[in-house]
């Protein structure tokens, strides 16, 4: 059944090792506010949680990209706060400002949340797994569904600093006045999220992204390897915990600001089947470092695509020349913002689907 499966779809044919020309295609955050459908259905839904938690609406915006563009990928349509909000965190959207969280600024707070063990954890968490039978579903035969959820470093820090910060400074703070706390939320977040993960499989998934968006700030460590402490360790353990309950799962690991290095080391040091490549790293450097079986993903400027014309061309003659005969699943190097015009993601796909 996953040998069929796979042969029926592009992108988890790459996923698998499987170098296709032109590249398949999905976009970060495809399912937003640069879609006017997007912002009809955000406006009925209500609130941001309403719309994550409500299986429906969260169909609806996750088919509407697919409608429009003919992605062969799709994503879930949540977000990576829902898990916090599950272990007892309060957590809200504010308009115009994002995220807004109840900091877990110490012991008492920490105290406070689920044990890993709590069924009311995915209790809360049911309609996710609701929408993602639904999408599953609802797609053409052909198109991957792709489940996600953050790292546990990225989903900590926004735990612990009520709210994304550039420097990360509360999160790196508690590194080194309370490390023991700071591995025990770690650890929390990684059982959690590594059910979260196998329950999406379960529900219809075909393969997930972890998203490290927090790679490039880290506090430091006693070894002098802050990557592996606190990001890809974890994360390595997530991905062997899926594999046992999931042989065959598919899962890209997408760790922003890492670097080059931090790039070439995701799938060695975590066991993913494919590396999701920011905008920050040269395309071409990174496969002229890694081995030509290594499956990778991105790295369009998102800026670029709001650019459009002769530089988005450009861009994605780039990222085929960079990927030509190796397995590769066309991507931004970052999510496609609100200001981005429809028009121009229209010529970014003809642009790719033409070839060179």
């Amino acid at each position: 059944m996953a040998e069929a499966r796979t042969a029926d779809r592009p992108v988890l044919r790459v996923l698998s090792g499987e170098a296709i020309s032109p590249p398949p295609a999905w976009m970060m955050r495809q399912a937003g506010r640069y879609l006017p459908e997007y912002r009809a259905t955000r406006a009925e839904a209500g609130s941001f949680l309403d719309l994550c938690y409500n299986p429906a609406f969260a169909t609806e915006v996750t088919l509407q990209p697919i409608r429009r563009f003919g992605f062969e990928a799709s994503i879930l349509f949540s977000d990576i706060l829902v898990v916090p909000h599950a272990l007892g965190q309060d957590v809200r959207f504010v308009e115009g400002e994002g995220p807004r969280l109840d900091a877990l600024e110490g012991r008492a707070q920490f105290d406070r949340l689920r044990q890993a063990d709590d069924p009311a954890i995915f209790t809360h968490l049911a309609p996710v797994f609701e929408a993602v039978e639904r999408i599953r579903g609802a797609l053409p035969r052909e198109t991957t569904l792709l489940g996600f959820c953050g790292a546990p470093w990225t989903v900590a820090s926004y735990m612990i600093g009520g709210r994304g910060t550039p420097d990360l400074a509360p999160a790196r703070a508690l590194a080194a006045s309370d490390p023991a706390l700071l591995d025990a939320l770690l650890d929390r977040l990684v059982t959690v999220q590594t059910e979260y993960l196998i329950r999406q499989f379960r529900a219809g998934a075909d393969a997930v992204q972890i998203f490290e968006s927090h790679a490039g700030v880290l506090p430091d460590s006693s070894d002098g390897d802050a990557l592996k402490r606190f990001s890809l360790g974890p994360i390595a353990r997530m991905v062997a915990g899926i594999r046992a309950e999931v042989p065959d799962a598919k899962i890209i690991v997408f760790a922003r600001g890492s670097g080059l290095d931090g790039h070439a080391r995701v799938i060695p040091e975590t066991g993913a089947d494919a590396v999701g490549v920011d905008w920050g790293v040269d395309l071409a450097a990174l496969r002229a470092r890694v081995p030509a079986t290594t499956v990778t993903q991105g790295n369009l400027h998102p800026e670029t695509l709001i650019e459009g014309g002769r530089a988005l061309d450009a861009a994605v003659d780039a990222i085929l020349e960079a990927t030509e005969g190796v397995p590769h699943i066309f991507n931004l190097g970052h999510g496609i913002t609100p200001q981005t015009p429809i028009a121009h993601v229209e010529q970014m796909l003809a642009r790719l689907r033409a070839g060179r």
